[in-house]
């Protein structure tokens, strides 16, 4: 792995998977990563869980040109890591090579998590298609499964580990977004429900009120909640027939709301990047990823689920 160089041709997208066993593999893979962008004059963001990326931080010595994010808070939900990390990193620097370590799986991941960090991962591929940027997601081949190791080589055209730098000939990044476009596991816990269409909308965010009280949230949370089920019951009217339901439940750690309506959403990239700020619409689903500790996200042509987590105290 040491000695690996990464592409850097204009206007192409880079996209790596870093494969690592230990803290020396993944140091090796990182660390020069690193310091050639500092050479080269990049921009660069370091975006990984505590524990790694204090290891890597430490081992690049004390410098003002890395910004260092704390994934496991930046990407807690991992809908909000290309619009609100990556894109708004990339963004900053227009006009500049971007340089970025990314790691947005770590094997602390819960199942429900997972899907949509797949997913992030296949979709980076085609949010930042043509920008100038190169993203190195490392993956620790001793923590993780099988299963997810099989989707990085999916998900990354570019992999590395400590036997150099290749090609993925398993990339298949659409597959991925689509196998783990799936229905939503039935809740277990008892649920309630609220029908909504235009005249009832202030019912939603009575209801939701009610709900988050009973599990504690505070008011900024219960704001935010709010917001966020607001924003996509006011879609449904909009744009998915004029009404919608609202289910409301709760699990050991999370209170959760899911809106059902028969909208579609045909790009995949629905709430996945920033609107231009110019831009007129398309920014209800980039909000509510960015206010909820999860977004899971079922769509076909007969209609769409998505489920927002909020974690709660009680």
């Amino acid at each position: 792995m040491t000695g690996a160089r990464h592409a850097q041709a204009a206007g192409a997208f880079v996209h790596e998977g870093l494969f690592y066993h230990d803290r020396e593999g993944l140091l090796a893979g990182t660390v020069p990563f690193i310091t050639d962008g500092l050479a080269a004059g990049e921009p660069v963001l370091v975006a990984m869980p505590g524990a790694n990326l204090r290891l890597v931080r430490a081992a690049v010595g004390p410098t003002d040109a890395v910004r260092w994010a704390d994934m496991s808070e930046a990407g807690r939900n991992p809908g909000r890591i290309i619009p609100w990390v990556l894109q708004a990193f990339i963004d900053q620097h227009a006009g500049r090579r971007a340089r970025i370590i990314g790691e947005p799986i770590w094997a602390g991941r819960s199942a429900t998590e997972y899907p949509a960090c797949a997913q992030h991962e296949a979709l980076i591929n085609m949010a930042f298609a043509g920008r100038e940027a190169t993203i190195l997601c490392p993956y620790d081949t001793a923590g993780l499964d099988a299963d997810v190791l099989a989707d990085a080589y999916a998900t990354h055209p570019i992999l590395v580990d400590d036997t150099g730098r290749r090609p993925s000939a398993r990339y298949a990044p659409a597959d991925v977004v689509a196998r783990y476009n799936e229905p939503l596991a039935s809740p277990t816990a008892p649920v309630s429900a609220l029908v909504y269409e235009v005249d009832t909308l202030s019912a939603v965010r009575r209801f939701v009120a009610g709900h988050g009280a009973a599990v504690g949230l505070d008011e900024d949370r219960l704001a935010d909640l709010q917001i966020a089920v607001t924003e996509l019951a006011t879609n449904s009217v909009a744009h998915a027939g004029g009404t919608g339901v609202l289910r409301v439940w709760r699990t050991a750690e999370h209170l959760v709301c899911e809106i059902r309506d028969d909208g579609w959403l045909a790009d995949p990239l629905a709430g996945r990047l920033t609107p231009a700020a110019n831009g007129i619409g398309g920014r209800g689903l980039v909000i509510v990823q960015a206010l909820c500790d999860l977004v899971r996200v079922h769509t076909t042509a007969a209609g769409t689920t998505v489920r927002m987590y909020v974690r709660h105290p009680a």
